[in-house]
């Protein structure tokens, strides 16, 4: 099969390589997958660059956890039946040597989930890491039916499912961008009331439109936003953290305690089982009713990839896929 591999951690140019690999099989309990997009996540880059001083896990790795494509070939004990379905790939790389930069992608079953015919792959490829953080954010302390939940960076690829899914299950969201000019970006029909970041008191516009407060926040950088989480969280709120822009992050502990806080920290690869799977579910179902768009950026084929890992690590606008010849 043709792929991309590293065999040792470094800059994307330096490292990825592309070419022949042989076709996996595979085992009991696993699904075989020919790929046709891979998602590519900031998730994906940091450990091929060794961030936080990462070693590499195994001897070779194939990059990335998301995909959209077809199951061709299963392992003893899975239904022969999955063979022909269209199905979206979370999680191929997570403590897992290879991913979905193949044609070729080797899975357990229940992480190879069936995608309806009438979403496209590009949908798809772009449902795993953040759709599975997006929704852990938002549910992971129960139902937001009638809550007011506030989504930082909601204009991002975890904030946006994130609000979307918030939406989906009944909240009103209060969403975050970090510019004034980005405000009308921002969907009136997910996000009832959008504050820019770089406004004089974005705490009191939060609060003019939630003044109780809100009940769930979900944090993309808790370093940058903790004083104002503070200052707009209800009592007995959550404050949902999946990013941060400071190792050793600091707190308004006394406000926070006072408030009676729940903060709660989330890292993709390590729910549990049993979350990732609702997940699943609940990102499908949302999917599938419309409820889920995603903001495609830049597509490269699978020859490029270095180039789609740079464009990650720079930043920017949209969802970055890369399509897998056949």
């Amino acid at each position: 099969m043709l792929a991309s591999w590293y065999d040792e951690q470094g800059p994307a140019a330096g490292v990825l390589r592309v070419g022949e690999l042989p076709d996996p099989e595979p085992g009991p309990g696993e699904v075989r997958v020919r790929v046709a997009v891979s998602g590519v996540n900031p998730g994906d880059t940091k450990k091929r660059r060794g961030w936080l001083g990462s070693s590499m896990p195994y001897p070779r790795v194939i990059p990335h956890s998301d995909a959209a494509g077809v199951v061709d070939a299963v392992g003893d004990g899975v239904d022969a039946r999955r063979v022909g379905q269209r199905v979206w790939v979370y999680g191929a790389q997570s403590y897992r040597p290879f991913g979905t930069a193949a044609q070729y992608t080797v899975v357990p079953d229940t992480l190879a989930v069936l995608l309806p015919d009438h979403l496209g792959d590009e949908l798809g490829a772009s449902l795993g890491i953040p759709g599975v953080t997006a929704h852990r954010t938002v549910f992971a302390d129960g139902p937001v039916d009638g809550r007011l939940v506030l989504v930082h960076g909601v204009l991002g690829g975890v904030g946006s499912l994130a609000a979307q899914l918030a939406r989906w299950g009944g909240a009103t969201v209060l969403g975050t961008v970090r510019h004034g000019k980005d405000l009308d970006r921002v969907d009136p029909g997910v996000v009832a009331h959008a504050v820019a970041l770089d406004q004089e008191d974005p705490a009191a516009a939060i609060r003019a439109y939630a003044p109780d407060g809100v009940h769930r926040v979900v944090e993309v950088a808790l370093s940058d936003n903790a004083d104002l989480d503070a200052a707009v969280v209800a009592l007995d709120g959550v404050i949902a953290a999946y990013g941060t822009r400071a190792d050793r992050t600091e707190l308004p502990f006394w406000p926070l305690l006072f408030t009676n806080v729940t903060l709660r920290l989330l890292g993709s690869d390590d729910f549990p089982a049993e979350a990732k799977r609702q997940a699943a579910r609940d990102l499908t179902a949302a999917a599938a009713v419309g409820a889920l768009t995603v903001d495609v950026g830049d597509r490269y084929p699978l020859k490029d990839i270095a180039e789609a890992h740079d464009r990650v690590d720079a930043g920017g606008r949209g969802r970055v896929l890369i399509t897998v010849p056949d």
